[in-house]
C-alpha cells in the first residue's frame, strides 16, 4: 500500500511537470499569435474529499502557466479557477486521480 502510494507520487510529480511545460508553450504560443486569449473564471467540483488533496490539486494549478486557484471551497470540493482561456474540466485538472490514488 505504502510504495503503491510513492509510485503514484512519482507518476503525478512527472505529469505536473510535464503539464507544465506543455501550458509554458501553449501560453506563449498564444501570447506571441495573439489568439486564443479570453479569460475566464470557471468553478471545477473536484472528487477529492480531504483538505490537505483539496489544497495540493488547488496549488498545482497555480503552478501551471495559464491557471490559476482563486477559490477552494472544502465544505462543497468546490475550487474557483481563472485560466486564460476557456478549457475542459480535464484540461485544468488533469492530476487530480493521481492525488486522489496518492492521499485518499
Amino acid at each position: 500500500m505504502f510504495l503503491t502510494r510513492i509510485g503514484y507520487g512519482i507518476i503525478y510529480f512527472l505529469d505536473l511537470i510535464y503539464e507544465i511545460i506543455k501550458s509554458t508553450i501553449n501560453v506563449a504560443f498564444n501570447g506571441v499569435m495573439r489568439r486564443n486569449i479570453d479569460p475566464i473564471v470557471v468553478d471545477i467540483e473536484t472528487v477529492l474529499e480531504r483538505p490537505v488533496s483539496q489544497t495540493i490539486l488547488a496549488n498545482s494549478i497555480s503552478l501551471t502557466p495559464g491557471t490559476l486557484s482563486v477559490d477552494l471551497d472544502s465544505e462543497n470540493n468546490i475550487i474557483k479557477v481563472a485560466a486564460i482561456s476557456p478549457r475542459s474540466k480535464e484540461d485544468i485538472i488533469p492530476f487530480e486521480k493521481y492525488i486522489k490514488k496518492m492521499l485518499e
